[in-house]
């Protein structure tokens, strides 16, 4: 028979998922209480039309999300049985059913590891030179590999193109007006979503610069701050899966958030490199593969940096259902590719 989680449990776990990261921080995710199973929702208020408009980004930042909340069931002592998309008897907008199983107490690791949900933030500042070992990078690739996506890390001339390409993709799209206008609406202060002003990078001293600059910058109303200096050499990794439809995007939510978790376990910060994945999927090209089988999903940067302070979160009472309502006229995001492709 199955124990029924209490209100404080439920809580406790939507409060560990809403922690994850997202892209802008839109936060772009709902859950709503179904018995003793909690469904993800998208958020379609909270999508990016102009540079998100097959939903990857909104995927991969649900899926991170869904793992916090597996991580949060974990140290509750529960077991997390989750479901993906598709869904037939759950209209188009539940992105995955997480139900929770009587399980064991959790292991020294795994509280490790929810320990390690409240610690983890995005760091947009320089980062030290020191290497990242060879143990931790390890780590992370098995992290990886036990959501079904491969993490490796990019030597140096990959290192320079994937600069390179961000750097292009970024002033592109600090030029495009349409992007610049939903940007803006995202980058402010105040709030409890959106990236603060305190949270954004400093404008780099020498391109290509290892964080996203010339776009949120300029999406920015404030002065610009003084110049720095970025490592000279960055250290990046490279979150790829086999395949690259809408459940890929989900299950490298979660191989990504996992990574995050273990990198902050071992003292690491991390950003991400993300636009030039971005810049195509408003073009809908495809030259994201590196191979036939591999599509790249993410460019993380790894590093040690300063542990800044977390972004603001939305209020459980804002993110969270005790009675599950789907919206009748949510989009359909369980199709992606513009909704011309079989989930």
């Amino acid at each position: 028979m199955r124990d029924t989680l209490t209100e404080d449990q439920i809580a406790r776990v939507v409060t560990a998922a809403v922690a994850a990261p997202s892209i802008h921080n839109t936060q772009p995710w709902h859950f709503a209480v179904s018995g003793n199973s909690l469904l993800l929702l998208a958020s379609p208020g909270r999508a990016l039309p102009v540079a998100d408009p097959d939903a990857r980004a909104l995927y991969l930042s649900c899926g991170a999300a869904l793992y916090n909340a597996r991580v949060a069931l974990r140290f509750l002592g529960r077991n997390p049985c989750v479901r993906i998309l598709p869904h037939p008897e759950y209209p188009f907008d539940v992105l995955a059913i997480l139900t929770a199983e009587n399980g064991t107490a959790p292991s020294r690791d795994e509280t490790a590891e929810f320990d390690a949900i409240w610690r983890r933030h995005t760091d947009r500042r320089p980062y030290s030179g020191k290497p990242v070992p060879a143990a931790t990078l390890a780590k992370l690739e098995r992290a990886a590999r036990r959501e079904s996506a491969t993490v490796r890390m990019l030597g140096p001339d990959e290192c320079i193109a994937a600069l390179q390409r961000a750097s292009t993709a970024t002033r592109e799209m600090a030029a495009d007006t349409r992007h610049q206008h939903e940007l803006r609406h995202w980058v402010t202060t105040g709030r409890r979503d959106g990236i603060p002003l305190n949270a954004l990078p400093e404008p780099p001293r020498h391109l290509p610069s290892p964080v996203r600059d010339a776009d949120l910058l300029g999406a920015a109303y404030a002065a610009p701050a003084q110049v720095v200096s970025y490592e000279e050499h960055p250290q990046l990794v490279q979150l790829s899966t086999p395949a690259d439809e809408p459940a890929d995007w989900l299950r490298a939510g979660q191989a990504l958030q996992r990574c995050l978790l273990a990198a902050t376990a071992e003292g690491l910060s991390a950003s991400f490199l993300y636009q030039a994945i971005e810049r195509n999927d408003m073009r809908e090209a495809s030259d994201r593969s590196v191979s036939a089988s591999e599509h790249c999903q993410m460019i993380i940067r790894l590093g040690y940096g300063s542990h800044p302070a977390r972004t603001p979160r939305r209020p459980l009472s804002d993110v969270m259902s005790t009675r599950f309502a789907p919206g009748r006229n949510a989009p359909d995001y369980s199709r992606g590719r513009r909704g011309d492709a079989d989930r």
